[in-house]
């Protein structure tokens, strides 16, 4: 097996670096899509390779070739098979911890989502938004069939009523673009590939990006948007607000705690400034990343199956 197949191994140490700026300077829908993608393709390429390893390491045991009835040739594969022995082993604790880690990751994440939904349904009215008596202020965006924004009274009191219009817009945005699904994805690949937790902290921010943005298109004025935004994160910091949030909501403030420093100001200076543009270089270096894993993660798996074919030759002609 050629070390092509170590490449998508490495790819995700080069990949969480990058993410932050590509989230930052690149517009946040397009940032979003091509976050989530390359997160679940460097998920998806990792454990594709860790399981060429796997395997190479499982044939070198003459009792498992034994119980293939002789279909493979442990000396042969052996011989043409660079991985060592201790590479194969640790790549099968590596690939059955991320294998058990992700299934336990998506039963939950669809335990949320169908929890969420439900509660959705539940919630009084008939209309998509439902204000509710709290004290502590707090809007979000709860998916469903359809899916409900709820807004406390107190977010209400703290915002004027052209910001009303900005929270809303902001809210429909999550629903309509179904943010919570590119949040899901990246946080599936990420628990496959710790690695990766940098992309999927990156995409929950730049779903925030795309609802202000989108918000911003609605109402016509990102000044605006960025002053209800502030706004509303310094009445939730006051009420001490995001403790009710459902696990699968997303909401004005995003995933974050209100007194925590970074994403708000940084979601304010992007609204402050003019709109970003795709650039050409950022998109290229990502994209190439991104074939470039996939053709060695092909690569590897090809590579699998000549070693195997070679296994199966010996173990004919012995």
């Amino acid at each position: 097996m050629r070390y092509a197949v170590y490449l998508p191994l490495i790819f995700p140490l080069f990949a969480a670096p990058a993410a932050g700026p590509l989230g930052e300077r690149l517009p946040p829908r397009v940032a979003t899509g091509l976050l989530t993608v390359g997160a679940v393709v460097l998920a998806a390429a990792s454990s594709l390779a860790l399981g060429p390893l796997a395997i190479t390491g499982l044939i070198r045991f003459p009792l498992l070739a034994e119980l293939a009835h002789g279909r493979w040739s442990v000396q042969v594969a052996q011989h043409h098979d660079p991985a060592s022995l201790t590479i194969g082993l640790l790549a099968i604790a590596v690939l059955a911890a991320a294998t058990i880690a992700a299934v336990r990751m998506l039963c939950r994440r669809l335990r949320t989502l169908a929890a969420a939904a439900a509660e959705a349904a539940c919630m009084p009215g008939p209309g998509q938004v439902v204000v509710v008596e709290d004290a502590a202020a707090e809007a979000y965006a709860v998916p469903g069939l359809p899916g409900r924004i709820v807004v406390s009274t107190a977010m209400l009191n703290a915002l004027d009523p052209a910001e009303h219009e900005v929270l809303l817009a902001h809210e429909r945005a999550h629903l309509t673009h179904h943010h919570y699904l590119f949040v899901a994805f990246a946080q599936l690949a990420a628990t496959a590939n710790p690695l990766l937790h940098p992309l999927a902290a990156t995409v929950a921010y730049t779903v925030e990006r795309w609802a202000d943005e989108s918000a911003a298109a609605a109402v016509g004025d990102r000044h605006k948007v960025a002053h209800a935004v502030g706004k509303a994160a310094l009445a939730a910091r006051r009420t001490r607000a995001r403790s009710r949030i459902p696990a699968a909501a997303l909401g004005i403030l995003g995933r974050f705690t209100a007194t925590g420093p970074g994403p708000i100001p940084r979601r304010v200076a992007a609204l402050l400034a003019p709109p970003l543009h795709n650039r050409a270089l950022p998109l290229a270096l990502a994209i190439g990343v991104l074939l470039a894993t996939c053709l060695s993660a092909t690569e590897a798996g090809h590579d699998l199956e000549a070693l195997l074919e070679m296994a199966k030759r010996g173990a004919q002609r012995g």
